[in-house]
C-alpha cells in the first residue's frame, strides 16, 4: 500500500469511530473509501473487524439504553439477510461487488436523507401501524442483512427501523449500537468461510482499530463544536460523489 491509501483508510478507520460515537451518515463514507482502496470484496472483510472495535466502544458508552425487544424483533430477518449474502457473495465478480457497493452506499445515504427529512417534518411516523407490522420488519430486515454482508452499509435501514418505532434519542443509539455488534459477530465466520477474512486481512484490521477506537472516544466532544447540519450535508456529498464514481467508473 501506498502512503496515500494508508491516509484513506486511516481516516476511514476514523470515520468509523465518529460514527459509532454520534455522528451519523458518515459510516457509508467508509466503506466507500475501503472499497476505492482494496480489491471491493477485500475490503468488506477487512473492514469488518474495524467496525467491531468501534462497537465495542460505543456499547460501553450505550448499554443501558438498549431496547432489547426491537432488536429481537428484527434481528432474525437480519439473518436471514446475511444467509442471502453470504449465498450470492463469491457468485459475484470483483466489478459487480464495486458496483453494488455503489449502489447499496448510495441507496442508504438516499434513506437517511429521507429519514431525516420526514423527522424535520414531523412525519417520521406516517403510518403509525406499518412499523410494527410482520411485512415491514422483514422487509427492512432481509434487506438491512444482505446489505450488511456484501457491504457492511446497512445501518441507515437499520437506524429506519429503530426511528419508525418511535425509540427516543439515548435509546435509538443504544439499540442501534447493540444490534450491529451482534450481527456483526454473526458475520465473523461467514467472512472467514468466505475467505475474505483471513490472516493477512486481519493485520491490516488490527492496524487500523486504534484508530477506530480513538474516533470512537472523542466523537462526543467533537459533536458539540461541529453543526450538525452542514457537517452531515458536506458528508453526503462526499458520499455521493464517491458512490457514483463506484457504481459508474
Amino acid at each position: 500500500m501506498t502512503w496515500e491509501a494508508w491516509l484513506i483508510v486511516i481516516g476511514g478507520a476514523f470515520l468509523i469511530g465518529l460514527a459509532k460515537g454520534g455522528l451519523p451518515g458518515i459510516g457509508n463514507l467508509t466503506v466507500i473509501l475501503f472499497a476505492m482502496v482494496f480489491e471491493p470484496k477485500a475490503s468488506v472483510g477487512i473492514l469488518l473487524p474495524v467496525l467491531m472495535s468501534a462497537d465495542a466502544v460505543a456499547i460501553i458508552v450505550y448499554r443501558r439504553d438498549v431496547r432489547w425487544n426491537y432488536i429481537w424483533k428484527v434481528l432474525p430477518w437480519m439473518i436471514v439477510g446475511i444467509g442471502l449474502g453470504t449465498y450470492f457473495f463469491n457468485r459475484m465478480s470483483d466489478d459487480f461487488v464495486k458496483n453494488l457497493i455503489g449502489f447499496v452506499v448510495l441507496s442508504m445515504t438516499l434513506l437517511q436523507i429521507w429519514m431525516v427529512t420526514m423527522k424535520r417534518y414531523g412525519k417520521s411516523n406516517i403510518a403509525d401501524k406499518m412499523p410494527h407490522s410482520l411485512v415491514y420488519r422483514a422487509g427492512l430486515g432481509i434487506t438491512g442483512g444482505f446489505a450488511t454482508m456484501v457491504a457492511n452499509a446497512a445501518g441507515p435501514i437499520a437506524q429506519l427501523y429503530f426511528l419508525s418505532v418511535g425509540l427516543p434519542k439515548m435509546a435509538f443509539i443504544g439499540t442501534s449500537v447493540m444490534c450491529f455488534f451482534i450481527i456483526n459477530w454473526i458475520k465473523v465466520p461467514l467472512q472467514i468461510g468466505i475467505g475474505i477474512i483471513h490472516f493477512d486481512s486481519i493485520q491490516i484490521s488490527l492496524s487500523l482499530m486504534p484508530v477506530a477506537i480513538c474516533g470512537a472516544l472523542i466523537a462526543p466532544r467533537i459533536v458539540k463544536h461541529i453543526p450538525q447540519r452542514p457537517f452531515t450535508i458536506l458528508v453526503w456529498t462526499f458520499i455521493i460523489i464517491a458512490g457514483l464514481k463506484l457504481l459508474l467508473f
